[in-house]
């Protein structure tokens, strides 16, 4: 079983050529016609993440200076996360065309979606690189150089799971709204417009939360902090892990995917 989904992966990544077009053209017909186009979203993240800063900021009475970096960090990488694990869960189902009519490798429309939204991340990541140069770099921006093999890391876990959520809501297809549903949950659960310590009294929802280590791994070297080792570890533990659970079911399961589709 590892063997077939080794080997589909392996063509996928050959093929990198269809995925990146596929998703670079998804984007441009997204944005049709549109002057400005996908820095649309760049605006009303912008507007959001001011509008949420204002707002908790004051509620929590944080120091702007500190909080608004941190909220906007969150929140973009928080926006890569979800919308690729929810956008993932649909992979197959939206390349149902493709799929029953080309012998192409399965992964690839996982890929294209992972590639799709990181090219969005990029376009929003202008905000966290305005509110940089207006509040200034921590610490010289030595923790930066942390922030490359961090978001590998991420987007290793991110396409574990966009992996296991396609194959299963090919099968199951009221899973895709059950997986938004969770997703939503896990925001507010999530330190992401709320600093981890200040749930004091209920430590345990950040201590035993996943998703929780994952944006500490890709927030802090934005934030001029170094993930710690716990971090590092509970983050690629569960990347060994989730890879192992992904090729295996998709191994097993990825020749049936035309007939649930």
């Amino acid at each position: 079983m590892l063997t077939v989904a080794l080997g589909d992966l392996r063509r996928s990544l050959v093929s990198w050529r269809l995925w990146t077009l596929l998703g670079w053209l998804e984007i441009r017909q997204r944005y049709a016609r549109s002057r400005i186009g996908p820095f649309w979203l760049t605006i009303s993240m912008g507007v959001m993440i001011g509008s949420l800063g204002v707002v908790y900021g004051t509620l929590f009475g944080q120091n702007m200076h500190d909080y608004l970096p941190f909220l906007a960090s969150s929140i973009v990488l928080w926006g890569l996360f979800s919308a690729s694990v929810t956008e993932g869960s649909t992979a197959y189902i939206n390349a149902a065309s493709y799929i029953r009519q080309l012998a192409t490798p399965k992964l690839i429309y996982i890929l294209q979606v992972l590639w799709r939204n990181l090219i969005v991340m990029a376009h929003n990541a202008i905000i966290i690189v305005v509110l940089m140069l207006v509040f200034g770099i921590k610490d010289g921006g030595k923790t930066l150089i942390f922030f490359v093999p961090a978001l590998l890391l991420y987007v290793l876990n991110i396409m574990w799971l966009s992996m296991i959520a396609a194959l299963l809501s090919a099968r199951f297809r009221d899973l895709p709204q059950i997986i938004a549903a969770l997703l939503q949950v896990a925001f507010y659960v999530t330190p992401i417009i709320f600093r981890p310590e200040a749930l004091n009294k209920f430590r345990v929802i950040v201590e035993w939360n996943p998703l929780a280590y994952l944006i500490s791994l890709v927030r802090d070297p934005l934030i001029g902090q170094i993930p710690d080792a716990l971090t590092w570890g509970v983050t690629g533990g569960m990347a060994v892990v989730g890879w192992v659970i992904a090729l295996t079911f998709t191994g097993r399961y990825v020749k049936r995917i035309p007939y649930w589709i």
